[in-house]
């Protein structure tokens, strides 16, 4: 049998790992009787931890949350793992860089000499770029998140790519990591449109009421995936290429538009640009013969735009 310690660690690790036990497979585990089950979740709980018993069908043991944080059992790989998060936490959330530091401090001097040369290889050969300039600050999530889990409507003023300043209300529905970029998917009152939205282009975010949440018409990860790499913002244009959808598709820069079929030998475009220039560059990065199918107020700025580019390549030493 192991000794009362050591058997209390293990019990702890246990009820840690998993969110409930039966007390059958905690006598299992610990290879001893239920009376000494019972006995050990009493000193745990005069250390602190909040070990809930049920009886009955289903019955057993959980942890729950308490008022006060308990000490923290970890494996090897989850000490390393919490440590590379955090460091890396600190390069895609603003305001928390000092919090993460201390924190990593404590855990230096608690973890293993095994497991410092583990992480100190990583970082030791590691080049930190310093806090990215367009993460969101720590404040700014956390209440994204908790309007999006309590369905509160979320007043706020947004900058788009362009720099243009608008006010919206909107109804939010997810919150999404994508690298040092964080973003909230939501429903644009306004807009009357699904929209997402870039956290750290918010400002003087105020919660609102609650409101009943909609339901997303199609998967959120693809629906994100594909706003992101179609990253183009300002009024739309609708382009017909030359070629089929199937034969484009493969090659064509995803940033460059909504791409959609038309016939064996044409294909649509939705493309999107803040200015005319922007709108030509998208337009040239296809590699394909097109006309504008949206000949509008925009045409006389496309078409001076693009003289002024065959202008530079006619000029003398062209």
């Amino acid at each position: 049998m192991l000794k009362t310690s050591t058997r209390l660690l293990r019990l702890l690790s246990l009820l840690q790992s998993r969110r409930h036990w039966t007390g059958a497979e905690l006598c299992e585990r610990l290879e001893v009787d239920a009376r000494t089950v019972r006995r050990d979740v009493d000193r745990l709980r005069e250390l602190g931890y909040p070990v809930q018993a049920s009886t009955g069908v289903g019955g057993g043991y959980r942890l729950a949350a308490g008022a006060t944080l308990p000490p923290l059992l970890l494996d090897d790989d989850e000490a390393v793992a919490m440590v590379v998060a955090l460091r890396s936490a600190a390069s895609s959330v603003a305001r928390i860089e000092d919090t993460a530091v201390g924190l990593l401090g404590k855990l230096d001097q608690l973890l293993p000499a095994r497991l410092r040369r583990r992480v100190g290889a990583l970082y030791s050969v590691t080049l930190s770029l310093g806090q990215n300039e367009e993460s969101p600050d720590v404040d700014t999530l956390t209440e994204l998140a908790g309007a999006c889990r309590d369905h509160r409507l979320l007043e706020l003023d947004y900058s788009d790519r362009g720099g243009r300043a608008t006010s919206r209300t909107i109804e939010p529905l997810r919150l999404v990591n994508s690298g040092r970029r964080w973003y909230l998917l939501a429903w644009d009152r306004s807009r009357e449109d699904w929209r997402l939205f870039r956290a750290d282009r918010m400002r003087a975010l105020r919660c609102g009421g609650g409101f009943s949440p909609r339901k997303f018409p199609e998967d959120v990860a693809a629906y994100v995936q594909r706003s992101i790499r179609h990253v183009g913002t300002g009024d739309g244009l609708r382009v017909r290429l030359h070629g089929n959808a199937e034969r484009l598709a493969p090659v064509l820069p995803p940033w460059c538009g909504l791409l959609e079929r038309i016939d064996d030998e044409h294909s649509l475009l939705h493309v999107r640009g803040d200015s005319a220039e922007e709108i030509l560059a998208l337009l040239a990065l296809t590699g394909v013969e097109f006309e504008l199918i949206d000949r509008d107020e925009r045409l006389p700025a496309l078409r001076e735009a693009a003289q002024r580019l065959l202008r530079g390549l006619d000029a003398p030493g062209a």
